[in-house]
């Protein structure tokens, strides 16, 4: 017996506008810290750079809690998905251990949240192949990965 996909359709369309415009809004925040570190004002500095950061790790979690969402609501999800619902939230703990312990911070550790949210589109490309992931899952995502994940990476150059 062949399961069927939850979704089917082309590649494009199918996210509500809403969920758009919500969603290229979720990069203000980093476009703001951002501005904040171009702008050069010392006193600033390490404001912005946590939240750019607190920021990153959020959304990286987020990104972990949607994709537990699509295995839970798919019959038979892959194994594998469960695992990599859980490893962006454990990222992003792990990147917060060198302000813990008092080591460089935040550089590093925005590093590997701009690369981590780059590398999801990684697992989202495969939930969209196994047809467990939304018609238009990836017009959404791509802009969304690539620009926080870009800009996240800027806040830790600056």
């Amino acid at each position: 017996m062949t399961e069927r996909p939850l979704y089917s359709g082309p590649a494009t369309g199918g996210i509500p506008p809403i969920a758009r415009l919500l969603g290229l809004s979720g990069l203000l925040p980093q476009l703001a810290s951002v501005a904040l570190l171009l702008s050069g004002d010392p006193q600033s500095r390490y404001s912005a750079l946590a939240i750019a950061y607190a920021y990153a790790a959020i959304i990286l979690s987020f990104l972990g809690g949607l994709w537990w969402g699509l295995a839970a609501r798919t019959d038979s999800p892959p194994r594998w998905l469960w695992f990599a619902s859980v490893a962006p939230s454990l990222i992003a703990l792990a990147t917060a251990w060198p302000w813990m312990v008092g080591l460089r911070w935040p550089g590093p550790s925005l590093v590997v949240l701009g690369v981590s949210l780059i590398a999801a589109l990684l697992i989202d490309r495969t939930l969209v192949r196994a047809g467990i992931a939304p018609p238009g899952w990836m017009a959404l995502r791509v802009p969304l990965s690539l620009g926080l994940g870009v800009l996240t990476m800027l806040a830790a150059a600056l």
